[in-house]
This record gives C-alpha cells, structure tokens and sequence, in this order.
C-alpha cells in the first residue's frame, strides 16, 4: 500500500502517514481494518478490487471471509457515502468517488516530530558505547522511548538488545546474573531480525546475545551472517572475534583494525589467541599496541579495560614481577571510571596482586589482595579458594546456583587452584590432570585460554606436569 500520502474525495481527508481519517477538518472513527480498507481502495480508485485482492491486502495475518470483507465494505458504505463504493457483481467493489492527492508539506513541528526518535536512537547508541555503567541504564530508557513511538524500527529493537545485554553483563561481578535482562535482550535482538533479515546489525547483536546464552554454534551462525551482509562494518567483525576462536578470531581482529586502526579490543582478542598458544612474544606485541593506542587517542567510546590487567599476567610468567605490578597497578587505577567491565578486571587484578604476594611468601599480603578481588566479584571461585587456604580455613568449590554464576571450567580450574595450594609437590601434577580431563570433555572453544598465565598454578615452573594441558589448549586455539 502507499504510505505517507494524503488523499482527498468529496468532504473527506484520508492522511495515510498519520492513519488519521477526517470530515471537514473533523476526525472521523473507524478501526484500523476498515481504515487499512478504504486506503487501498483509494489509492487504487476507479479499479475493480476482487474480493480475494482485497482480503489478502487487508488481512494478511489472519483467515478472514468474504462475509469479514462484506462487513467492513458495509461499515464503510455507512461512514462515507453508500455511493463512494461500487459493488461490481462476480467481480469485486470500485471506489468511484472522485479521488485528489495532494502534495504533503510538513510543519516545522511535524519535522522535528518525525525526527524525534531518530535524534533519540542517536543518543541512546552514543550512551552505549561510553560503555559506562551508569550511561548503559540511561539508553535503555532511551531506546524503551523509541519503541513506543516506533514499534517496527528494528534498529530501536537492536539499541535496546545491545542495552539489555550489556546490563546482564553489568552483573557478571556479583551474586546473581540479571537473566531477566538477557532474555529481554535476546527477544528484542530476534524482532530486529524478524522485522528486517538483511539488517546486519540485528543479526550481530543477535550472536552477541546467543554467546551469553551458551549457544555457541547459532552465535557464530549468526554472527556470521552479519560480516556477510555488512564487510565493511567493523563492528560486525568485532563481535564475531568476540563470538569465535582461534585463527578465526584472530583474522577477526585484523580485520577490525584494518577499519578501525588502534582499536584497543581488537588487540586485546587477538592477544587471547597468543597466550593460549603461549606465543607470549606476540600477546605482548598485541597488548603494547593495544595500551599504546588507548594513551595516543582516549576516548569516551569503547573505552578499553583488561589491557593492563593481561599484560601484568604475560609478565608474570615470564618471571617479571616488578613489570607485573606496574601494569596491575595501572589496571586497578581504572575502577572509579564507571565502565562496564571495570569491577570485574579489578577483581582479576586483586587476585592476581595475591598470588604474586603468596610467590613471594607474603601470606598476609595475599589474603588482603584475595579479600580485595571477593570483595568486588563475590563469585570469584578462585580467589575465594586462595584466600580461604592463605588463612588456614577448610573450603569446598561450591556448586552453581543461585547465589554463585560461575561455569563448569571455572568451578575446574579453582578446584585446581585449591589441589595445586595443598599438596606440594604433587599439587601440579593433580591440578593438571583435573584440567586435562575437563578440557577433553569440553567442545571447542576458547575454554582455558588463559590456563598459560594463571598466577596460582604458575604453569610455567612445572613444564612436564602441565605439557598435555599446554598442547592442548595449542590445539584448540589453532
């Protein structure tokens, strides 16, 4: 049907942009059905309309009848005119009333009306990629507006996908995930799809929230699909380095900085990759890159964290402790910024200051910076164990529920956390084989990348014990 025109016949005005019917200047009833009717019967006046023309027009979405289609004509008939529609026998109706168009020139008001949701979406997108907490919650008010004044925009469906996602990841440090955003995040993120299947942004958010979900496969599908319809987004491509692993995501992340040079993530990704090689030369490369191009250019948006915080990891197994705590230090001074990801690189840092602590023999030092992480991130299995044996306290890895969102890997690897801290010399070698038998059982994925730099198993000063995890974990990021 047209759309935005403006129709004339006899004393009636029929605005279809508004779907607004008036008399004289006076707005006339009718329901949307009947209103859907007389729009295509205006805008095709002067043809004959067989009645399965019409009802396929008019009710798409429903099994309608003849008898359907013979009413509203009558309710029309009643409205206007009984003359302005003809009834052609076997055939169909006709509008015969005389029918003008007429040019449309918006008001000022009108202008700046059509424009308000856009201006909005404009706003809310520019708050999501601040990626502060306090800036997520306000887009989804934005976004949440948009909708109510636009229900069929599927980029609205998609800022507010993005908003709920990344408020379901605000929750990550703490107690309880906020499911209930991710479930909104992932209806909003298929009704952009729905509503337009070449949108490549609905179909990269859309694997942005299936990774979330632990739908690995239909992420990447998805993700997928969004790079083939859009190459040249950047964020596309971004999101499906996040979403894949191995050689993929590290094609992915050049392909990132090939459109948007000095993207700190990008380099972040792509180190991920190195470190589960243990190609530590290259990870370091990527994160310096990454570092350096943060300080040459801040920014407010996609602001990065987890840059230090890595880089003090890469250190620390190569046996530079004074490199390590700089970066750790660099990496806390971050926590009052409000990002997203903040309180949860902080907590990975704190811990990561206590098993540099409990290396050099500073117990004392260790269960403050442990006490610190699980102040911060209450389900962080690790540093909870390493506190709890620091202190001489008897502990158990709890098992998931409501109070704990930790995956099946991390409840591994702080079990091996806590085999490795209790029993001496064979601690590694029992850690190890708990980790070898997860991971064997565990599909492919980025699942124990960061195995080669974690500071409390300190793989590296037990070669032999940690040779077939090490191999590995080489395999799966190949």
């Amino acid at each position: 049907m047209a759309s935005g025109e403006v129709f004339t016949f006899g004393p009636f005005t029929l605005d279809t942009q508004r779907k607004q019917l008036t008399r004289d200047g006076a707005s006339v009833s009718i329901t949307s059905r009947q209103f859907d009717l007389l729009q295509y019967l205006v805008t095709h006046a002067g043809q004959v309309l067989s009645k399965d023309a019409l009802i396929e027009a008019v009710w798409p979405d429903v099994a309608a009848t003849d008898n359907s289609l013979e009413q509203a004509i009558s309710n029309l008939r009643r409205t206007l005119s009984s003359s302005c529609i003809e009834t052609q026998a076997r055939r169909g109706y006709r509008f015969i009333a005389e029918v003008t168009r007429l040019d449309r020139r918006e008001s000022d008001e009108g202008i700046d009306a059509l424009m308000a949701p856009h201006r909005a979406w404009l706003e809310g997108r520019a708050a999501l990629e601040t990626l502060e907490r306090d800036q997520i919650v306000h887009a989804r008010r934005v976004f949440e507006t948009v909708l109510a004044q636009v229900p069929g925009q599927a980029s609205a469906h998609v800022g507010l996908a993005n908003a709920c996602a990344m408020q379901f990841d605000m929750t990550r440090s703490e107690a309880t995930l906020d499911v209930a955003a991710l479930a909104l995040a992932l209806e909003h993120a298929r009704e952009a799809c729905r509503l337009d299947a070449q949108y490549g942004e609905a179909w990269a958010m859309l694997g942005f929230v299936l990774e979330r979900t632990g739908r690995h496969d239909d992420a990447l599908a998805a993700s997928r699909r969004a790079v083939a319809l859009e190459p040249d987004n950047w964020r596309h491509h971004l999101r499906l380095g996040y979403t894949s692993w191995g050689e993929e995501r590290l094609r992915e992340a050049r392909r990132t900085l090939s459109l948007l040079p000095g993207f700190p993530m990008a380099h972040w990704l792509a180190a991920t990759v190195h470190v589960a090689r243990q190609a530590f030369g290259d990870a370091r490369r990527e994160l310096e890159s990454g570092i350096a191009a943060q300080e040459a250019t801040p920014s407010p948006r996609f602001s990065g964290v987890a840059l230090h915080w890595l880089r003090g990891l890469v250190a620390l197994s190569q046996e530079e402790p004074d490199t390590a705590r700089g970066h750790f230090e660099r990496e806390l001074s971050q926590e009052t910024s409000g990002h997203l990801y903040a309180r949860e690189c902080c907590a990975n840092t704190w811990y990561a200051l206590g098993a540099l602590a409990w290396r050099q023999g500073d117990h004392e030092a260790a269960g403050r910076a442990f006490g610190e992480s699980l102040a911060r991130m209450p389900g962080h299995l690790c540093a909870r164990v390493a506190q709890a044996v620091t202190v001489g306290r008897q502990v158990a890895v709890p098992e998931p529920g409501a109070s704990v969102s930790s995956s099946s890997f991390e409840r591994a690897l702080a079990t091996a956390v806590l085999v490795a801290m209790t029993n001496g010399t064979d601690g590694a070698a029992r850690a190890a084989a708990i980790l070898e038998r997860t991971l064997s059982d565990m599909p492919s994925g980025s699942a124990g990348w960061l195995i080669p730099v974690e500071p409390m198993l300190h793989v590296e000063t037990h070669p032999v014990e940690w040779a077939t995890v090490l191999a590995r974990l080489r395999n799966r990021a190949a």
